[in-house]
């Protein structure tokens, strides 16, 4: 365990007290750390994000237009215009509820533990350590498959920029794996020696984005030479290549929408390195939400309107076939790598993105000995201020998940499935917790909900639950072994290894991170001024 010292010092401009000697930060904020040693931590990491930066890491993660590119052969199969429309509609209005119930927690817990922290807090002391422990194992693994299920689609649509040219080339597995590991190589080159960076790489991700949408719209609309009539766009409805149900082949359909907005928790972690993160982190998550809904309602109506015969699309052979349809749209192989060109920079926003939070929040669970090998993950490096070890485990273990692919030809929905149960349940479980808690601890929230809270923390529960069911199932039936959605299967291994862990050594050591003593979990509301009370952990420390 990492012992965490409950004593404050003001941070002066030279740096954080307790930090080793870090590099000097960009927006210097004592009271944050004060706080977030009250929290029972050391300010560690230097807050040099602004509000915009994390809205820009937050968006880059979603990466609406990538996101709902490479997972076009979902709605393709479950329902079309209909699931794909007003499918993204109704889970943008759902992960905006979700987004709002988690801002409002997280103002008053602003920590790089996230809704792992939340969930002990918010807890009665009796529960708080096995709350914690089943988030941040939900937390943990939501953010490494969320960044594998990125950085893999990436590799695949990357490949599939050479059947613009070659129609006949089909990548084989070990192809698709390579280039995998070569963009999970690229994503953590930038978060080492590009961490200084990060803050404006973030912000550039917003404008890339936004400008990649519009031009897109305007050369989709502009070059179409068949263009689908305003009722195929807003009312066509045909889930027969799925096997499904009628209706609950919309259901399924989801996955797309909810995958792709499913990232907007993550950047919690982004907490400790942000100047007032109870006011600026609440507002990026929100409002990160909020700007990707309308994104991708601009990303798919001129979309629908140009989409190629529905068949041809399906039959690419990699699942990847928004490449042929810029292709077809544009009449040359040019003008399709062009348009996906723009859709692959968002790639590398996303990629980068995704894996800076995995590993903040692989360093945040290790510092309170969760995971294997704690001591070496929870170390900050200080030659580039970032937790370089924990940035290493999560490469590692999503180019090892990597490999299910020689096994699964549809690993890729296995992983989006995966990452999308991990982190909607993740978020559910702070928002049970405070809802079986009256919401005693949110109700002087900077950003409540008010009288509405009570409803959207069911309704979100509701939907979680749900969620939970519908990402385990198969895109289209029938189904043989090597089409499957394996979801079901890397959450109960990844389940299986938590429950080992906690009765290895979580049972007789883990405690849960560091809170209060002066005040039982889910009654602390908010963390004023520099006075701070010792960690549950330095009390044990003492006694033992």
């Amino acid at each position: 365990m990492v012992k965490r010292n409950a004593s404050v010092t003001e941070t002066g401009a030279g740096g954080g007290s307790g930090s080793g000697g870090r590099r000097a930060s960009v927006k210097n904020d004592p009271n944050a750390d004060a706080a977030l040693q009250k929290m029972g931590y050391q300010s560690e990491l230097p807050r040099n994000l602004s509000m915009l930066s994390v809205l820009g890491m937050s968006f880059a993660i979603m990466a609406v237009p990538f996101g709902l590119s490479t997972t076009l052969y979902i709605t393709l199969t479950d329902g079309q215009s209909v699931t794909i429309l007003y499918g993204w509609i109704l889970v943008s209005l759902i992960s905006l509820s979700i987004a709002s119930s988690l801002a409002e927690i997280c103002a008053v817990y602003p920590t790089a533990g996230g809704v792992y922290y939340w969930s002990a807090m918010l807890s009665t002391r009796e529960w708080a350590p096995i709350a914690s422990w089943v988030t941040g194992w939900l937390t943990l693994v939501g953010n490494w498959t969320v960044t594998l299920s990125i950085n893999f689609s990436g590799g695949q649509l990357i490949l599939s920029a050479i059947t613009l040219w070659d129609e006949d080339f089909v990548p084989n597995q070990w192809q698709t794996v390579l280039m995998f590991w070569a963009v999970m190589l690229v994503c953590m080159s930038v978060n080492i020696w590009g961490a200084q960076y990060l803050d404006l790489i973030n912000k550039i991700c917003i404008y890339w984005t936004a400008s990649s949408v519009v031009i897109i719209l305007v050369t989709l609309l502009s070059m179409a030479d068949n263009k689908r009539d305003a009722k195929f766009v807003f009312s066509h409805y045909d889930a027969s290549k799925s096997g499904w149900p009628s209706g609950w082949a919309f259901f399924v359909g989801l996955l797309q929408a909810a995958y792709t907005l499913t990232g907007y928790g993550m950047v919690a972690a982004m907490c400790e390195e942000v100047a007032h993160p109870e006011r600026e982190v609440p507002k990026a998550i929100v409002l990160s939400v909020a700007a990707a809904g309308i994104t991708g309602v601009i990303y798919l109506i001129p979309i629908l309107f140009v989409l190629p015969d529905v068949q041809l699309l399906l039959d690419v052979a990699n699942g990847q076939p928004i490449g042929l349809l810029f292709k077809t749209v544009t009449g040359s192989a040019g003008g399709g790598f062009g348009l996906l060109f723009l859709i692959l920079g968002i790639l590398f926003f996303a990629g980068t993105g995704a894996l800076t939070a995995a590993s903040r929040c692989t360093y945040a669970f290790a510092r309170d000995g969760a995971i294997p090998g704690s001591r070496l993950w929870a170390r900050v490096d200080k030659r580039y201020d970032i937790p370089l070890m924990a940035l290493v485990l999560s490469t590692l273990v999503d180019c090892l998940l990597g490999l299910i692919y020689f096994g699964s030809s549809a690993a890729f929905n296995s992983f989006t499935g995966v990452a999308t149960i991990c982190l909607s349940t993740s978020y559910g479980m702070p928002i049970l917790i405070s809802l079986l808690r009256g919401r005693r601890a949110v109700r002087h929230s900077g950003f409540s909900l008010g009288r509405f809270g009570y409803a959207i923390n069911i309704a979100m529960v509701c939907w979680i639950c749900l969620a939970v069911v519908l990402f385990c199932m198969p895109v289209s039936l029938p189904v043989e072994a090597a089409e499957m959605n394996y979801a079901s299967v890397v959450f109960a291994g990844f389940a299986a290894i938590s429950i080992a862990w906690y009765f290895i050594r979580g049972r007789k050591e883990f405690s849960g991170p560091p809170v209060p003593t002066d005040v039982d979990p889910g009654e602390q509301v908010g963390v004023e001024g520099l006075a701070v009370t010792e960690s549950r952990m330095d009390v044990e420390e003492k006694v033992g």
